[in-house]
């Protein structure tokens, strides 16, 4: 019995104090000294300044031009009552804009919507769809997350179904320079993944806005599903309440100083929740679109590092200390402070 238990203390001893418990296994350990440290710091400087002067330059050449119309198409006499306007199937929703082309706009010029206070990542609005219907035919009926969006009374299940495809965007833009038109290309404006294994070929709207309340644009019932790139682009939720979102491509050099005159149809409704709509002509460069933050970001990190590391070298050069000097211990500093 002695031997048993004195066996089974040496198997839960082996088990507890292993190296691995007790923190003893091969490590690597560096000693940061004020070189290494110094030198990193000066390697990280050096290497994000040229990056964030590169990235702020090439986002400087971007040219953009936005414009918000929510407001200006409306007309005078429904100022006080834009809601009663945008649901009026009456109204006459046409609306002439134009747009002065600061600089040379070289082609590819991206045309994008942007939509402000339209919270696409709110919890039931993202779950709001079905990918099983959106992927196969065999899926047509998998529809449980698209509530009120679902089914269409006896004529069966929405096809897409949920309110992210019902609430599609539905404005429309035409261009035109000199009074020649502009053709916006709509071809591979959505993610080649997207097209390919999220939206199926065999999949073809049915019953889609054909309720009583009418969300945003309808669906040509002939064409599957991964051709219909707007919808497709659309699905994509954003992350933020103001987002951008492609509408086409216009494959045409814009001179500057030239007008663009832009047809809109002001069809989609952002007035009953405060939102705003603009439209978005812009340019692309090798980091993407506009966007100062990320040279700015660079730049600030390259500066820290680089102020840090002749700050720690003024330190180390006019109050130099010894590496691993014991007396700057406390308890070497302060004997008398020791316990007894």
């Amino acid at each position: 019995m002695y031997l048993n238990m004195q066996k089974y203390i040496a198997i839960i001893y082996n088990r507890t104090f292993s190296r691995f418990t007790q923190q003893e296994l091969p490590a690597c350990k560096p000693i940061l000294t004020p070189g290494w440290v110094i030198t990193a710091f000066i390697l990280v400087g050096v290497v994000f300044i040229p990056i964030g002067l590169a990235s702020l330059f090439a986002s400087k050449r971007v040219v953009e031009i936005v414009d918000r119309y929510d407001e200006d198409c409306i007309p005078q006499s429904f100022k006080n009552k834009t809601l009663g306007y945008i649901q009026d199937d009456k109204t006459n929703k046409t609306c002439t804009r134009s747009l002065v082309v600061p600089k040379l706009m070289k082609s590819p010029i991206y045309v994008y919507y942007q939509l402000s206070n339209f919270y696409q990542n709110h919890r039931r609005y993202v779950k709001s769809r079905s990918d099983q219907q959106l992927r196969s035919k065999d899926g047509e009926w998998k529809t449980t997350n698209c509530e009120p969006e679902s089914l269409m009374g006896d004529k069966g299940p929405i096809v897409p179904c949920g309110l992210i495809a019902w609430s599609l965007f539905n404005d429309t833009y035409k261009f035109s320079v000199n009074d020649t038109t502009l053709d916006v290309n709509k071809n591979n404006i959505a993610w080649d993944s997207d097209r390919k294994h999220k939206f199926g070929s065999d999949v073809y709207p049915k019953n889609f806005q054909s309720g009583g309340l009418i969300g945003g644009a309808k669906l040509n019932s002939s064409i599957p599903l991964s051709e219909q790139e707007d919808l497709i682009v659309w699905m994509r939720t954003a992350a933020l309440p103001t987002f951008r979102k492609l509408y086409g491509k216009i494959e045409h050099d814009l001179e500057a100083n030239k007008t663009i005159t832009v047809t809109i149809h002001n069809n989609y409704n952002t007035y009953d929740f405060g939102g705003k709509k603009h439209l978005v002509l812009s340019t692309a460069s090798w980091i993407g679109g506009k966007n100062d933050f990320l040279g700015v970001a660079y730049l600030a990190v390259g500066g820290i590092c680089l102020f840090s590391a002749i700050a720690f070298i003024l330190v180390y050069v006019l109050v130099p200390r010894p590496l691993g000097d014991p007396s700057y211990l406390s308890w070497n500093r302060n004997p008398a402070g020791r316990w007894k």
